[in-house]
């Protein structure tokens, strides 16, 4: 290929980084591209809360906000692809887009932030305390984990977030923040293993959560290539850098996504992982009812062939059918 491919992507330090990774895995199998950086209508609006977004309050906000503007510039060719955090990417598509290539998972596993040493190890530490993040699957998790926390909402970027951890905590209205681990690592804030890093001159505790305890996102920690369905140039030379383990992955949690017909208001966990060697992939998932704060979640694990991810999917709503039949 002598054509040099336009690589679409938001312009956070996270977005950069992970375009970046993109860029020189598609180097290394001999397809040269360059970055196109696109402001988002999530990007332009930090101040707003993802559900602030909708303009209809009828109609539940996808996260959309982050993949609007890029998938216009797919379709005014500007670009080739589009590189995406997959969590951030609405779990329908319209017919013309496609997810074609995922590059090798990050771990999953969701952080808690802290400045406090002495609030890590154990989540019943946040009985009386303040924890900040933008997400309803962790607001909803951390509360049915540890019922005397309250939560409250914050935006922006990593750095952003960190500086407001920093802030807050000073002033004592929050004592914590939390935040997915896979962006921390690319950043190059947190090495896995340790319990703090150093930002800005604050020292910052971390606590890496229990996946199997606190489910992630479905598809966390997974970077996406999203192609116009008919550019058939990109597809062939982002297949030279698919990870078929991520993709399989991916599939089965965005599988049970629409089948939920889940939107990132929707608390939702989900965390796969493989068995017998790769031929059998098993998913637990964690849904909490959006309008009933009270209620216990739905859970349920289920296992199936790695051949045929979506039907993990079909599986978890018939049992979810029968438990609420």
């Amino acid at each position: 290929m002598t054509r040099t491919l336009l690589l679409g992507t938001r312009g956070s330090e996270l977005a950069l980084a992970q375009a970046n990774m993109t860029r020189d895995a598609l180097a290394a199998a001999g397809v040269d591209s360059a970055i196109h950086v696109i402001h988002t209508s999530g990007d332009k609006r930090p101040d707003l809360k993802l559900a602030e977004f909708a303009t209809d309050r009828s109609t539940p906000v996808d996260k959309g906000i982050f993949t609007k503007e890029l998938e216009e510039a797919l379709l005014r060719r500007e670009i080739d692809f589009a590189v995406h955090s997959l969590k951030d990417v609405p779990t329908e598509l319209a017919p013309e887009f496609e997810i074609c290539t995922t590059l090798p998972r990050a771990d999953t596993a969701d952080v808690l932030l802290t400045m406090e040493q002495g609030l890590v190890g154990d989540l019943s530490l946040l009985n009386g305390k303040t924890v900040a993040t933008s997400s309803v699957r962790r607001a909803r998790q951390l509360r049915w984990l540890c019922p005397g926390v309250t939560t409250v909402d914050i935006r922006g970027n990593v750095p952003t977030r960190l500086r407001k951890l920093i802030a807050h905590a000073a002033e004592g209205d929050w004592q914590g923040i939390l935040l997915a681990r896979a962006g921390l690592e690319r950043l190059g804030y947190y090495r896995p293993g340790s319990n703090s890093f150093e930002f800005e001159d604050s020292t910052v505790w971390v606590d890496e959560l229990d996946q199997r305890q606190f489910l992630p996102a479905a598809g966390q920690g997974a970077v996406a290539m999203e192609i116009l369905r008919e550019n058939s140039e990109a597809r062939e030379a982002l297949a030279r850098i698919n990870h078929a383990p991520t993709f399989v992955r991916v599939q089965a949690e965005r599988a049970y996504l629409a089948a939920l017909k889940a939107g990132c208001q929707t608390p939702v966990g989900a965390l796969t992982w493989f068995e017998d060697d790769g031929a059998t992939l098993a998913m637990a998932v964690r849904v909490f009812d959006e309008d009933e704060p009270d209620a216990e979640p739905f859970s349920a694990e289920v296992r199936g062939l790695a051949s045929h991810p979506e039907a993990l999917a079909e599986q978890l709503m018939k049992l979810r059918k029968t438990e609420f039949s």
